[in-house]
């Protein structure tokens, strides 16, 4: 049986989506699961995929739903809302589990070793700079920059875990990570443009 503090955890009710026994699972229904921890649960559920090998175009599919929550989280609604296009969507659950499985024990190490503290970096204003953050880096991954998606996906699901455990210390982790990944964006953005003028130069050349 399993206990109170395992039920409560992020990664059992995420093991608890995988095992329902129905085929396919909606959006709002995952909304639904996370309950009062909604935002950060879900900020960690549509980011942490593109930690994983997918499909091209899948990482802008889980960007949408972190446009639209992002700023609920800056402007601090207290429950988050997706439009019904998005909340009806369904998937298929047995390629979600697959997906989810690879991601627990990972979530399952650090939920043992987090808990809360630096809770200053919390509250209407912690939480605030969090949401505008998030939404930064999740305009990045509708960008379709190849293997530009890790960096700003890991901050997300750091940002959204630490809200979930209320551990600053992961909050610290997230805007490490999104300094590393706008400088990761500066870097490379600065070479594509001196390898499309190379490529100009060369042109006019010939």
């Amino acid at each position: 049986m399993e206990t109170p503090e395992r039920r409560l955890s992020l990664s059992a009710i995420l093991l608890d989506i995988c095992d329902d026994p129905d085929p396919t699972v909606t959006v709002g229904e995952i909304v639904h699961r996370f309950g009062r921890r909604a935002f950060g649960a879900l900020l960690f559920f549509f980011s942490a995929p593109n930690w994983l090998p997918l499909p091209p175009g899948s990482s802008t599919f889980l960007a949408l739903p972190l446009v639209l929550l992002t700023p609920q989280v800056a402007f601090g609604v207290q429950g988050p809302w997706l439009p019904r296009f998005i909340d009806d969507r369904e998937m298929k659950r047995a390629a979600l589990a697959r997906s989810i499985r690879k991601i627990v024990p990972m979530l399952q190490r650090v939920e043992k070793v987090s808990r809360p503290r630096l809770l200053w970096m919390f509250g209407p204003i912690g939480d605030r700079a969090i949401g505008l953050t998030c939404f930064l880096l999740s305009l990045v991954l509708l960008l379709p920059i190849p293997l530009g998606n890790m960096a700003p996906g890991a901050a997300i699901a750091a940002f959204g875990l630490a809200m979930v455990q209320r551990d600053g210390v992961l909050a610290l982790i997230g805007y490490v990570i999104t300094a590393v990944s706008a400088a990761l964006l500066v870097i490379g953005g600065a070479a594509a443009i001196h390898a499309l003028r190379e490529l100009l130069g060369w042109l006019a050349i010939n």
